[in-house]
Formats: structure tokens, C-alpha cells, sequence
């Protein structure tokens, strides 16, 4: 009988196998948060960099927002800019990713003209940073 309950007690052990929690998904939100004049260089000395004419940019509204994917913290910029291209101005939405914790390192995500716009505008939605035509 002592044989028996151990072997019954052994065979409802076997199917207790420890497994790994699910990981959380990985969300593409980002929590909205302020523009800082720091924030703000950061993001009209990158956008320069990538115009034809860097002194002729005007920017309109931006939104920018905070979240750490795959263990990195980075900020997503989403907005526009007015700048002389070709002889004529053109406003171009613009997205970014601006790496705090790495010296606010600067990344262009997209930038384009109205051609462009709904690719630029998709990412910003993605994102939970929507911009709209200014």
C-alpha cells in the first residue's frame, strides 16, 4: 500500500513542470510629456541636419513622448517643420528618437514631404503621438 501511494504521488508530480512567465507584450505606446528647451534643441539641431536649407526652418507644433523598448529609455518626437527646398518651402512632418541615457543621441525616423506624409503620420499614430496637417 506504501508502494503504491508513493508511486501515485510520484506519477502526479511529473506533470508539475515549471515554466517561464509570459512576457508582458512589448508596447509601442509612449506617455506623453512636455517639450523642454533642452529637448527642444535636441530636436530642431537634428531636424537641421537633415534640410537643404538648415537656417530657413521654421517649426510648428511637436509632440514628444517617453518609453523604454527592449530595455531602452527613448523619446519619440513627433512634428512638423517649414523649410526652403528647391527654391520653395515646403512643410515636411518629421518623426525622431532621441536616446536620453546616450547623450540625447539624435535618430530620424522618417521625414518626407506631403507624398510621404501619411508614412510619417502612421508612425506618429503608432507611437500615440498623432500629428495632423498643419
Amino acid at each position: 500500500m506504501r508502494k503504491t501511494l508513493q508511486l501515485l504521488l510520484a506519477a502526479s508530480l511529473c506533470g508539475c513542470v515549471a515554466t517561464a512567465p509570459e512576457p508582458a507584450p512589448v508596447s509601442q505606446q509612449a506617455d506623453e510629456i512636455p517639450i523642454s528647451l533642452a529637448l527642444e534643441e535636441t530636436i530642431t539641431i537634428g531636424i537641421r541636419q537633415h534640410l537643404q536649407d538648415p537656417a530657413s526652418a521654421k517649426f510648428g507644433t511637436m509632440r514628444a513622448g517617453e518609453r523604454t523598448l527592449n530595455g531602452r529609455r527613448e523619446i519619440v518626437v513627433c512634428g512638423h517643420v517649414a523649410a526652403k527646398s528647391g527654391g520653395h518651402t515646403t512643410d515636411q512632418p518629421f518623426a525622431a528618437k532621441i536616446y536620453p541615457d546616450e547623450g540625447s543621441s539624435f535618430e530620424l525616423i522618417a521625414m518626407g514631404d506631403q507624398s510621404q506624409n501619411a508614412s510619417v503620420a502612421g508612425t506618429c499614430r503608432a507611437v500615440g503621438l498623432p500629428i495632423s496637417k498643419p
